[in-house]
């Protein structure tokens, strides 16, 4: 069988919690015995999708896992963030026909809430490898 190669794009804001989701992404990418070949971190979540797209134009990487928590606060600035940047993420994996998961947590949650949802960093590694068996890759 062969052993994909994974981009993870990771943001740089809210650390203490996307520090933890990488952690979980590395460990459940040697349980399943895949790569994490490049890693890209970014200042924010808006940040992304740029750094996927350079991935996905890689032949090297089967796919991407995307990680990043965006936390509520006074304005609704997290809705927007989150809006922007998923859009963009998926039509990426659309226009390169590979996959991108989206393990980026939010809005409308607390720093408590986010820190609960950590292990959106393995799901993340779990989507992609599922997503590139089931398309064949």
């Amino acid at each position: 069988m062969k052993k994909y190669k994974l981009g993870m794009v990771a943001a740089e804001f809210n650390f203490d919690i996307t520090s933890m989701m990488i952690e979980r992404a590395k460990s459940e990418a040697e349980f399943l015995e895949v790569e994490i070949a490049r890693t890209i971190m970014v200042p924010g979540v808006f940040d992304i999708p740029l750094a996927v797209k350079g991935m996905l134009e890689d032949k090297n990487i089967d796919a991407v896992i995307t990680l990043g928590a965006v936390i509520e606060g006074e304005t609704e600035h997290d809705d927007v963030v989150i809006a922007h940047a998923s859009r963009k993420i998926a039509d990426l994996s659309l226009e390169y026909n590979k996959p991108v998961a989206f393990g980026v947590t939010g809005p409308g949650m607390t720093r408590l809430q986010a820190v609960d949802r950590i292990d959106k960093g393995k799901d993340a590694v779990d989507v992609a490898v599922k997503m590139l068996k089931r398309l064949g890759k």
